[in-house]
């Protein structure tokens, strides 16, 4: 185990109810290609603020990477949802691309 996930762990361990900790070893769990891990962390994440966008976008990353692009699709449209997400022109032309190209995959 690295020290960025043993940081994060205990990140967790501490703040369970805090969704940082959840989206920060989802994100380490994304760049690490650890797919299961990283749905679960980013879920939980998302389970305690529905309206975390990044978390939702690494949730949505994080289902391609295990091959459930329906999950995938229902995570980034649902970033789009968000108050960022209705607000902020780049997030939402990002997230159109991404969903777009997951259709023709």
């Amino acid at each position: 185990m690295s020290d960025r996930e043993a940081m994060f762990k205990e990140m967790v361990r501490q703040f369970p109810d805090s969704p940082m900790g959840h989206f920060s070893l989802g994100r380490l769990m994304v760049d690490e290609k650890r797919w299961p891990e990283a749905v679960t962390a980013l879920s939980e994440a998302v389970k305690l603020d529905p309206t975390y966008a990044a978390a939702l976008v690494a949730l949505g990353d994080a289902h391609v990477g295990a091959g459930a692009k329906d999950q995938a699709k229902a995570a980034w449209e649902q970033a789009l949802a968000t108050p960022l997400g209705r607000r902020d022109m780049s997030l939402q032309s990002d997230l159109e691309q991404r969903i777009r190209d997951l259709e023709d995959f």
